[in-house]
């Protein structure tokens, strides 16, 4: 008898788990929605594993991210729209049909006969996806549950794909000291109106977004190495004030910053 592979296995385990006699209550009980905030979950404890570089619990967290997509595919074969092997089928089909460069035929030489063209090859997917009468966008399959960082990325690649763009940094730079200055503006107001300084606020991050798409920095991952600095340094300065007996409610102004400094000078000294 041929050796079951280890995906069939995960796939059979998943089907017992939903079956409907002797399944798991609370498998059986999932919808597509209950399991999303499980899916973002898994998303993002993958990715904070392979920030901290602790491979072996990426090869966890990619099983458990994995698990996600056989429960999606289980659920699709229930309700007769889609099962796993569809699911692989469909990705093996789109990268293939997005690397013609790669996949296509080749020349005497095995040069390319296509050139890349991503952007153009996924136009030539939504065209095909559209309504006959829809009015196609180019934003058209940009998700709106992504995060906000994310998404505000992928609007502007997308637009700076057919040269909706600026050319150089320069503009960049000035969007966002010009956005920072309309934020300003509102806020100084004598009768604030939050509702402005909120939309004002949300121009001057898409600013920032558009700053960190040019200079090849990923917004989200920035942002998430900045909180953890910030965090690691703000413990710090707890530790520092418990061994002087103090608490933040005890603490001045003028000597949280000078503990904020001290801490960031300790860091320069190690890496030194």
């Amino acid at each position: 008898m041929k050796k079951m592979s280890r995906m069939q296995e995960l796939l059979e385990i998943m089907a017992t788990l939903r079956d409907p006699k002797n399944g798991c209550p609370w498998d059986k009980k999932q919808t597509f929605d209950s399991i999303i905030p499980y899916t973002i979950e898994e998303t993002f404890e993958t990715v904070d594993a392979i920030e901290r570089q602790d491979w072996a619990d990426v090869r966890d967290e990619l099983g458990d991210l994995l698990f996600q997509i056989v429960f999606y595919s289980q659920l699709g074969k229930e309700q007769g729209d889609f099962d796993f092997d569809d699911v692989v089928g469909a990705i093996c089909d789109k990268l293939v049909r997005r690397h013609p460069h790669v996949f296509g035929e080749k020349d005497a030489d095995g040069n390319p006969l296509q050139s890349a063209d991503w952007e153009g090859i996924k136009a030539q997917e939504r065209a095909q996806k559209a309504a006959p009468d829809a009015t196609l966008s180019l934003l058209d399959d940009v998700p709106n549950a992504l995060p906000a960082l994310g998404r505000a990325t992928k609007i502007q690649k997308r637009c700076a794909s057919v040269g909706f763009d600026w050319d150089a940094i320069g503009p960049v730079a000035e969007k966002v000291q010009e956005e920072l200055e309309e934020v300003m503006e509102e806020a100084l107001m004598v009768d604030v109106n939050q509702a402005r300084v909120d939309e004002e606020v949300g121009d001057l991050l898409f600013a920032v977004v558009n700053l960190a798409r040019h200079v090849g920095t990923n917004p989200e991952s920035a942002l998430r190495k900045a909180n953890l600095k910030f965090e690691k340094r703000f413990r710090q300065i707890e530790m520092k004030l418990r061994e002087n007996g103090k608490n933040l409610q005890e603490s001045q102004t003028d000597e949280l910053e000078n503990l904020w400094q001290e801490v960031k000078r300790d860091e320069g000294n190690k890496a030194v």
